[in-house]
């Protein structure tokens, strides 16, 4: 039933935006059968984000997967701490969704100022910690001193306290991640995003299953996400501050952007 309301809300959003754009001149109902070129510039950019978005969302997967092999009750208290997770790391979607909206134009506008753009992105980067810093506490609060709001089962409750530690660690970076992520968004530098998500990926879902057949311990599970976490900030941030990166180079992705515009 909620996931039926969601869905029709959702549709009545999507209809009240394209009426609004109607509004303003453009021609949301209109349809049209895109060309090859128009094509093969949708697939250059979904093709990246694709894999970005399936190598997280497969991590996650795969994490409950390993724990479901550890028993119910283990798979009960991971089930709590991973959706608890979830509800927490939405705090730092704004970042990226900020980082996409207003770098663009400092990076490839008519006004371009990298300068701006580093300064907004250090910005970004200091939010993302203060946010990550007090949603990770409360988020690690609740389930520490209240875990009888989740369950009664005190075996349940020592599973979900074995974690509070990796938990509070990867939560803490997380919406530092949103924002260099969506940093990398913004400059169209989605194939750097999505071959490091596949590195990221590939080597956590090794160490899971290490950790899952040699030592079947929920605990360095989680410090396998918190590797996983860790891993895509260092990654980003690495190459954002590279002198070579589209943030120092003036000239970083510079001739596919002309040709874009000439088309």
């Amino acid at each position: 039933m909620l996931l039926t309301l969601q869905t029709s809300l959702q549709i009545v959003a999507a209809f009240m935006m394209m009426q609004n754009l109607n509004s303003r001149g453009f021609r949301a109902f209109s349809f049209t059968i895109p060309s090859t070129r128009e094509l093969l510039q949708i697939f250059e950019i979904a093709a990246p984000v694709f894999v970005t978005m399936t190598s997280k969302v497969a991590f996650y997967a795969l994490l409950t997967y390993s724990a479901t092999s550890m028993g119910a009750i283990t798979l009960a208290g991971h089930q709590v701490m991973v959706n608890i997770l979830c509800m927490c790391t939405v705090w730092g979607e704004p970042l990226s969704q900020t980082a996409q909206s207003f770098m663009p134009e400092m990076i490839y506008g008519a006004n371009r100022n990298l300068m701006k753009a580093r300064m907004l992105l250090k910005s970004l980067v200091v939010i993302g910690a203060i946010a990550g810093l007090t949603v990770g506490t409360a988020g690690t609060i609740v389930p520490w001193l209240f875990p009888r709001l989740f369950t009664n089962d005190q075996m349940v409750v020592q599973q979900m306290h074995k974690v509070l530690i990796p938990y509070f660690t990867a939560l803490f970076v997380t919406p530092s991640v949103h924002s260099l992520e969506g940093a990398l968004l913004a400059g169209r530098d989605l194939r750097y995003l999505s071959q490091s998500m596949g590195a990221c990926f590939c080597v956590g879902t090794f160490l899971l299953l290490l950790v899952r057949d040699k030592f079947s311990s929920l605990t360095l599970c989680w410090w396998v996400l918190v590797f996983f976490q860790w891993s895509r900030f260092g990654s980003a941030l690495q190459r954002l501050v590279s002198p070579t990166g589209m943030l120092y180079n003036e000239n970083f992705n510079q001739p596919e952007q002309v040709k874009v515009k000439a088309t």
